[in-house]
């Protein structure tokens, strides 16, 4: 049996691994203060370039939210649009409570992002766990997104380590297998209970964190 490298450091995904989001909520919100329906600005969101570019760092939360009145009519101003479209997330509290216990174990820990700078602030601002990490990679402040392999070299850089010293948990297969590439140990999050049975087998977890 080939043995298994403790890993140094932990990277965590954070939607859907660490958060839980749903988009749907901000679409309702803005379209409520627009002219266009929430099924139009949904499609603008999510199939219009305009979110890659902000969460590319592209556009400043500014921008964004000019451009976003110009399409939409929205009526809110700044504050109310950051939290119309920021606070749409919701801990999975699990994955907290592990990320919790990695740290007690005295292992660093990073989280690795595509995402925005409104999220990113309303998270920080809402949720202290956020704040108890070692460091962040996240796509709109390095101008790529996972699964571009500049981004795992960045996150190489930050946190100082490679191969399989790094531990990666993300809940999408494309984000997964370009980390894999890199010899880093990789769990794919289908569900909190699996993610925690996993990181237990590594050896990361204390009797009572199983």
């Amino acid at each position: 049996m080939t043995p298994v490298t403790l890993p140094k450091v932990v990277i965590f995904d954070l939607g859907k691994v660490l958060v839980d989001f749903d988009y749907a909520i901000a679409v309702r919100r803005i379209a409520a203060r627009g002219r266009i329906t929430p099924e139009e600005l949904g499609r603008l969101i999510s199939a219009a370039p305009l979110l890659l570019r902000y969460e590319m760092g592209f556009l400043t939360s500014e921008e964004f939210y000019r451009e976003v009145c110009a399409a939409t009519g929205y009526r809110g101003d700044l504050e109310e649009f950051s939290l119309a479209f920021g606070d749409i997330f919701v801990p999975i509290e699990p994955m907290v409570t592990l990320h919790s216990s990695v740290r007690q174990r005295g292992i660093p820990t990073f989280i690795l992002s595509n995402t925005n700078d409104l999220a990113v602030r309303h998270i920080r601002r809402s949720y202290p766990f956020f704040n108890q990490f070692d460091g962040y990679i996240l796509s709109y402040e390095h101008g790529v997104m996972k699964p571009e392999a500049k981004i795992y070299e960045v996150a190489e850089k930050v946190c100082g380590r490679s191969g399989a010293e790094i531990l990666y948990i993300d809940d999408r297969p494309e984000n997964i297998a370009p980390a894999a590439d890199r010899g880093w140990q990789v769990i794919l999050q289908e569900s909190p209970d699996r993610t925690i049975a996993a990181v237990n087998q590594l050896g990361l977890l204390g009797d009572g964190d199983r």
